[in-house]
């Protein structure tokens, strides 16, 4: 078998002719290690979390679901969804329920489903939805304008297709660095949903093990066709996501 059908047949077996943004496909310690953030943060926003609240035990449940009840690994979907989530709470480390509020909102008052992944997001129903949140954060209209902000640097990582459904999820490269430089990729078409080089298709994971088994990163980026500083960015993300 060539190596491209034996590709084409380990993707049809991976997916099982689901669509491939829908497949189960990442750990919750992958996703987070992918989106530099904790596992701990992560589990809570799919699988719930127990708190204590006037001396009686509540249960928050999450807002992230996964693609198939009986297994535990999470979407690329999902990995969106986490990213624009970690959006709304960066500026704000507010109750979960909050959320959940708003995004019942936006499907009562303006129809839309999951709406995290929606295009909506940017449009009309979208600002409804971030005027609800504000309210219910009791935010000033500057607090509001800050939060837009911050979600809109997190949605323009995100290449969707012509229906507005992302495709593609450009991470940032370490917590501390919002550039809007998009080197890195996870798709899921490409390297098996794992963070990629996007103008390659090769892994940061095997750039990086290549790097720390002694090649250079000027060798690397002859070997592959990169630019040095491509390299240089995928070990990057890899070291600060560790």
């Amino acid at each position: 078998m060539a190596t491209s059908d034996k590709t084409m047949a380990d993707r049809q077996k991976l997916f099982r002719g689901r669509d491939p943004r829908e497949a189960p496909l990442y750990s919750l310690s992958e996703a987070a290690h992918y989106l530099h953030m904790p596992a701990a943060t992560l589990r809570s926003w799919v699988e719930g979390r127990h708190f204590t609240s006037g001396g009686e035990g509540h249960f928050s449940p999450g807002v992230i679901v996964r693609p198939d009840p009986n297994d535990s690994r999470l979407s690329f979907t999902n990995l969106v969804e986490a990213h624009v989530l970690r959006a709304l709470r960066t500026e704000h480390g507010v109750p979960m329920q909050h959320v959940r509020k708003a995004l019942e909102y936006a499907e009562a008052e303006c129809g839309i489903n999951r709406l995290l992944i929606s295009d909506e997001l940017r449009a009309a129903p979208g600002e409804m939805f971030l005027r609800e949140y504000g309210r219910l954060l009791s935010l000033s209209r500057s607090g509001q304008l800050a939060m837009e902000r911050v979600l809109e640097m997190f949605l323009r990582r995100l290449s969707r297709d012509i229906k507005g459904v992302p495709v593609r999820l450009y991470p940032f490269v370490a917590p501390d660095i919002s550039d809007d430089r998009r080197v890195i990729t996870i798709d899921p078409r490409l390297a098996y949903g794992r963070p990629a080089i996007a103008s390659k298709g090769v892994s940061t994971a095997i750039l990086t093990e290549r790097v720390n088994a002694g090649e250079s990163v000027e060798e690397l980026a002859r070997y592959y066709g990169l630019d040095e500083a491509d390299v240089e960015e995928a070990i990057l993300y890899e070291r600060r996501a560790a």
